[in-house]
């Protein structure tokens, strides 16, 4: 029995992040949502680990329980590392889990001990190497999960065009085969990743990156395992890149998909890219290389060699056929604001989003298997509708740059018979 999981999320110690970050309410919104195993988020930052020993409780497989809840969560935190390597400033954003209280205030004390102010964010910033880092959470616990975060973000992942790497290599040297997954971030797709040698060895993982409750899932990741091997199942998948499949965010919806200026209002895809450079035709000043450029200039083969196919919208790779498949969806808030005309922060949408995810077994099994017929009965037509053309991929995206996120519309313009991709084969979903 597989699970999904959301283990990049923050709390409400993080810079804009909502308040409503407590333990309590990610129970309840993951459950909303259809996810089994959360990650907790900034568990270094000494208030939220408080509240975290207070309402949380271990049961010595790894995953913590909260009261009255079905979800598990376990001890997770992204880290900024500013540092110079090489010569060179770096800044670098990390995922680390743990598999215990333990190991949290181990991991917490030996930052301390380098000067580390955790009190400020619950995303720290650190004076210290990605490689140290890495080093220092493996110190904590032999156990410890070390993923680099959002790989592909321009100012902060690890192949982001101003990280200055060009591989793991190069940032964790001797250490690198420590690292077992990356993270795609919004802006890239496994696809993406794919088309990195270095990336074949090593698993492909799916999170929100969350700062507010209905963010949760927007990204995820679906484990083989069940919760009876907790953290050591999870740690084992991860290492052994036996992840069943992924959720993905549209990539080009990422604030970082393509090269751009947004203060001039440029934007340029890789070809455009090609033909014009990477100065701002009005300003004069560098356009910040979006994530499907930097891709371009690091893949070792092209999108052509993988043999991507989209089979009624789950996406697998035909060259290497052991890759995890994945599944591109549009949030479930997003596709009943565009049916009802209306904002998504509503208190209109959030009360049809909760009367349909807690009818038809949350937002995943929405988006991806319940009947039409029946999403019709609970919420009308237009939003049964929204949710097919979502599974048909049957979409309009505008991409993003710059920090500006793309825009996926589901009823500008209609795709011909010709377009529209085969009805949807859910399964590796279907279980959900």
């Amino acid at each position: 029995m597989s699970y999904v999981a959301d283990l990049h999320i923050h709390s409400r110690f993080s810079r804009a992040c909502s308040p409503q970050l407590n333990i309590p309410n990610l129970a309840q919104w993951g459950g909303y949502k259809g996810i089994q195993l959360l990650g907790t988020g900034d568990f270094l930052h000494p208030l939220w680990l408080t509240e975290l020993k207070s309402q949380l409780k271990e049961d010595g497989s790894g995953f913590m329980s909260h009261k009255g809840s079905d979800i598990k969560f376990v001890l997770t935190v992204e880290i900024a590392s500013i540092y110079s390597h090489k010569g060179s400033g770096r800044r670098i954003h990390n995922l680390v889990f743990l598999p215990s209280f333990e190991a949290a205030d181990k991991f917490q004390k030996a930052l301390l001990g380098k000067h580390a102010n955790i009190a400020s964010d619950g995303r720290p910033i650190v004076g210290v190497s990605s490689k140290d880092l890495l080093s220092m959470a493996l110190e904590a616990s032999g156990k410890a999960i070390f993923i680099p975060a959002h790989a592909w973000t321009p100012w902060f992942g690890v192949f982001g065009s101003e990280s200055g790497y060009g591989s793991l290599e190069e940032c964790f040297e001797d250490m690198s085969d420590y690292i077992y997954g990356v993270e795609t971030g919004l802006s890239s797709d496994p696809a993406m990743n794919w088309r990195i040698s270095e990336l074949d060895n090593r698993s492909i993982l799916s999170f929100s990156d969350a700062h507010s409750l209905p963010n949760l899932g927007r990204e995820a990741t679906v484990f083989n395992e069940d919760f009876s091997e907790g953290y050591d199942g999870l740690l084992k998948t991860i290492k052994n890149q036996s992840v069943a499949g992924t959720i993905e965010f549209y990539p080009e919806e990422g604030k970082y998909h393509y090269t751009g200026h947004r203060n001039c209002g440029i934007k340029y895809s890789p070809e455009e890219t090609k033909a014009k450079g990477t100065k701002c035709p009005v300003c004069g000043k560098g356009l910040t290389v979006g994530v499907m450029e930097r891709v371009e200039e690091v893949a070792t083969r092209s999108s052509e060699e993988l043999g991507v196919q989209n089979e009624g919208g789950i996406i697998k790779c035909t060259i290497f056929p052991d890759r995890p498949e994945y599944r591109m969806l549009v949030p479930l808030n997003q596709v009943i604001a565009e049916s009802l005309n209306t904002a998504k922060t509503s208190k209109k949408i959030e009360d049809e989003y909760k009367k349909l995810v807690t009818n038809l077994g949350g937002e995943i099994k929405v988006l991806t298997q319940v009947p039409l017929e029946e999403i019709t009965k609970i919420a009308g037509p237009k939003i049964a509708e929204g949710v097919g053309k979502v599974r048909s991929g049957d979409l309009v995206i505008d991409p993003g740059y710059d920090g500006v996120y793309g825009v996926v519309k589901i009823w500008n313009g209609e795709a011909t018979e010709e377009q529209k991709p085969e009805a949807p084969q859910l399964g590796l979903f279907d279980e959900w």
